[in-house]
């Protein structure tokens, strides 16, 4: 198993409880992300999560081709 696989696992099993307890999914995935990135400033620099974050941002779109560049 992957630390990405477990990582997926973990977040499904979150967002189970939080179902139980009555959480909406959108909150509840919207505080588990800020959450991460609290614990994230810990243990990286703000410039690399930084950076992380905006790629992540700017590659939301499963739908989207990019082109990226090769050395």
């Amino acid at each position: 198993m992957s630390v990405y696989q477990w990582a997926r696992r973990e977040v499904q099993g979150s967002q189970a409880l939080a179902q139980e307890i009555g959480f909406d999914p959108g909150l509840s995935l919207r505080a588990l992300l800020s959450a991460v990135v609290q614990q994230s400033k810990a243990v990286r620099s703000l410039e690399d999560l930084a950076d992380e974050l905006l790629f992540l941002a700017e590659n939301l779109d499963d739908s989207q081709d990019y082109a990226f560049m090769r050395p």
